[in-house]
């Protein structure tokens, strides 16, 4: 007798994150990139427009396009789920929330004249949160120091000798935020 197939909404805060970040892309195609600006980016202006503080936290759910959006949803497709199953629900809200503000107010006060969307800091927040997985109290895992090495030296080379269009900052503070939430989350453990 075969068994039937069950389709479980397994990571419920990471899947959600996921498709509220696709409506907001497909938001922005809409309105010609205006949602974007209004909704999904942060970026420095008046401290008397509710905007500016709700856009602290959704400027993580915007992406400039597809490759940007595809970009970071598949890492946080392939890491959230695990996260989300070993930490809980809300532990993965606040990583992301913690991000966003961070990463938000970060660049609105050290680039005042630079927008800033999309999860790439809650990628990497995820990246550097999955290598303390198997981390014990006293120790530091090879992995974590390897992890932290490449991703973070890889974000410090492109910020000063690559001149694209991403936030390295960002990614590397994303980074931080996760390393010190899962140095957290394991040291309780």
């Amino acid at each position: 007798m075969k068994k039937k197939i069950k389709i479980t909404f397994n990571a419920p805060v990471v899947l959600t994150f996921a498709l509220i970040s696709l409506l907001a892309l497909i938001l922005s195609y809409i309105t010609f990139g205006v949602s974007n600006k209004l909704l999904f980016m942060t970026y420095r202006s008046s401290l008397l427009s509710p905007l500016t503080y709700l856009r602290l936290f959704t400027h993580v759910l915007g992406h400039s396009g597809w490759a940007h959006f595809i970009g970071n949803m598949a890492y946080i497709l392939l890491l959230g789920p695990m996260l989300e199953e070993k930490y809980g629900s809300s532990e993965i809200i606040w990583i992301i929330v913690s991000t966003a503000v961070v990463t938000g107010l970060v660049n609105c006060l050290l680039f005042p004249l630079t927008a800033l969307c999309g999860a790439s800091g809650v990628v990497f927040a995820f990246i550097l949160l999955t290598s303390f997985t198997s981390f014990k109290q006293g120790e530091l895992p090879v992995s974590v120091i390897l992890v932290a090495m490449i991703y973070i030296g890889q974000q410090v080379y492109d910020g000063l000798f690559v001149q694209d269009n991403i936030s390295n900052l960002s990614h590397i503070i994303g980074g931080l935020v996760g390393a010190v939430i899962g140095y957290r989350l394991n040291k309780k453990k």
